[in-house]
Order: structure tokens, then C-alpha cells, then sequence
């Protein structure tokens, strides 16, 4: 098996993001997974353990001083470096704005072929072929390039993980980039959240209501059945642009792409906009009185009904289940 490079996002305090489990399920379809994790000295190595767990066959701690100062040139420079001695048969970082900023620049560095925003990978023999969901989620094609490396952004949450867990093989290297063409990073603001709920990006079930709920008051019907699921919350363009929810949750086009293994939408009648950003889920469950509404097309479950009546009934039931 040929290895197959996965960057590993690391957070502002040092920890795994939530996409390296599907990341390295990615890269466990068509190879060896290796990942590459850029971290200040000595920070790796406690994350050596888990990323075996997720599957990492082997693990590439790329210290630097600039880790989390400069952008993304570290990152870039860690995988030139593991091309240039693991010779991969394909790169992959997860499809987030880091992610193909690194990808892009990575591909110029070691003139190789890049394909973005793959939903599953496979390969046929020496040639890896990536699939895409484009024009809203209305067609499934494949893509591949000639020669390798392969470069290959990958949805987020759209391969399910982990892959086998294994005792890695480690390498460190240091490393020292060129500061004089990189951004450098003045301070980083964490986002504080407070919901014990998941966060929408990666996660494996969704709750998403749409003007459909009719307000900001009657939208907390979302937040009850997602906690009842366990899921995170997330809404049409038009929920967010009502005011009943805020822009984060937004899923679609312009909004967050999710690809969880449940989503159910509330009140939302499934523009093409919104379809362009969940209908790569593996089930999706649709509520709406309108039984012409075009999130139906795509549903693998519908109910024409008033979210009003059915959706408490369906959390009394799932909260009678879980009594039990």
C-alpha cells in the first residue's frame, strides 16, 4: 500500500480538530495513512497515542517555532518535506479554508495535480479516483489526474471514520520557514462556546429548521429534537436571514457543507442553495406541509405533516425509547 499523506488541523491550544478521524478514514481507503501534525516542540507527542487510535499508521511531527505565528506556510513546508521522503501517492487535507489554502500552495510547490471538496476516494490500482457532489448536490461525478502525487481536499465528515486503530511509527523533524512571504499571525480570538451540543461542522447528526417554524420562539422545536438526538443545530438561509437563528448555523451554499450520517429537516422546503450543503448526508429525514416542497426529492424519509404536531411527538417517542 502506498502512503497516503493527511494534514492533521491542530486548534490554537494544541488539540486534534474534529476532522481528523474522517480524514485519516479518508486516506485508510486508498493507502497507508500517514499524518503530518505541524506543533511547537515537544507538543506532539501527546497526541502521538490518539491519532493512532483514529488509524494513523504513522505519524510525522513537524516541530516549529513559527507553529500558530506564521499561516499555513509551516503546514505547507511539512508536507514538501514528507513528499520528498515518503514519495505518497496522494496528499490530502480536510476541504476547509486552511485546508485548501495549504493544498493550492502545496500543489505549485511540488507541480502536482489537485482535485477539491471529495466526498469519497478510491483506488484502481496506481490511479486514485476522487467523487464530488457539484451543482447543488444534482450530480455525482469522479476525478483523478495524471501522474502522482495526488492532492485531494476532503468534505468534512462526508467519509466515515475511524479507520483500524494501529501503533504508529513516529518521525520528528524540525523545521524553519520563510517568514519573509508568510501572514503572520498577530493573535488568535477563541470563539467561546457555551452549548453542550455538537458543533455543526463534522457532525454525525444535524437538526435543521427552516421559515417554516415561523419565528425565533417557535425555532426552539429545533433545539428540542437535537437535543433529544443528540445533534447539532443548523437552519435554511432564509431561518438565518428571519432572525430566528444566528449565522453560524446556516447550512448550505453560502452557509456550512455537512455530510452526517442523520439530518433532519424542519419547515425547510429544500431550495437548491440548501440541498448544495447537506445532500451528501446518508439519511435524510424531511418534515413539511407542503407535500410538493422540494427537499421531498431528495429525502429517504418525508412526513407531510405539521412540525408543530409531529415533531413533539417524535421526541416524546424517542424519549420514551431511551427509558427504556
Amino acid at each position: 500500500m502506498s502512503n497516503i499523506l493527511a494534514l492533521i488541523e491542530v486548534s490554537s491550544n494544541g488539540d486534534l480538530r474534529d476532522s481528523t478521524s474522517s480524514l485519516l478514514a479518508a486516506a485508510a481507503r486508498i493507502g497507508s495513512p500517514v499524518a503530518v501534525v505541524v506543533t511547537r516542540p515537544g507538543a506532539g507527542s501527546a497526541l502521538v497515542e490518539r491519532l493512532g487510535n483514529l488509524g494513523a499508521a504513522q505519524v510525522v511531527l513537524a516541530e516549529s517555532d513559527q507553529a500558530g505565528t506564521l499561516l499555513v506556510t509551516p503546514q505547507v513546508d511539512a508536507l514538501a518535506a514528507a513528499v520528498s521522503t515518503l514519495a505518497p501517492g496522494a496528499i490530502l487535507t480536510v476541504n476547509s479554508v486552511e485546508g485548501r489554502d495549504v493544498a493550492a500552495r502545496l500543489g505549485v510547490r511540488i507541480g502536482a495535480g489537485l482535485v477539491i471538496d471529495a466526498v469519497n476516494l478510491r483506488s484502481e490500482g496506481l490511479t486514485i479516483v476522487a467523487t464530488h457532489s457539484v451543482f447543488g448536490g444534482a450530480y455525482t461525478v469522479e476525478s483523478t489526474v495524471q501522474g502522482r502525487p495526488l492532492i485531494v481536499t476532503v468534505r468534512e465528515g462526508a467519509i466515515e471514520g475511524p479507520a483500524d486503530a494501529a501503533v504508529p511509527v513516529v518521525t520528528t523533524v524540525s523545521l524553519t520557514s520563510d517568514a519573509r512571504n508568510s501572514a503572520v499571525i498577530d493573535e488568535v480570538i477563541d470563539l467561546v462556546v457555551t452549548s453542550t451540543r455538537p458543533g455543526l461542522r463534522g457532525a454525525t447528526r444535524v437538526v435543521s429548521g427552516g421559515r417554516g417554524l415561523g419565528s425565533p420562539e417557535k425555532f426552539a422545536l429545533v433545539d428540542q429534537l437535537a437535543d433529544a438526538l443528540g445533534a447539532a443545530v443548523g437552519a435554511s438561509r432564509a431561518a438565518v436571514d428571519a432572525g430566528f437563528v444566528g449565522q453560524t448555523c446556516q447550512v448550505g451554499q453560502t452557509g456550512v457543507t455537512v455530510s452526517p450520517q442523520l439530518y433532519v429537516a424542519l419547515g425547510i422546503s429544500g431550495a437548491i442553495q440548501h440541498r448544495a450543503g447537506m445532500q451528501t448526508a446518508k439519511t435524510i429525514v424531511a418534515i413539511n406541509k407542503d407535500a410538493d416542497a422540494p427537499i421531498f426529492d431528495i429525502a429517504d424519509f418525508g412526513i407531510v405533516g405539521d412540525v408543530f404536531t409531529v415533531v413533539p411527538q417524535l421526541i416524546a417517542a424517542i424519549e420514551s425509547r431511551g427509558k427504556k
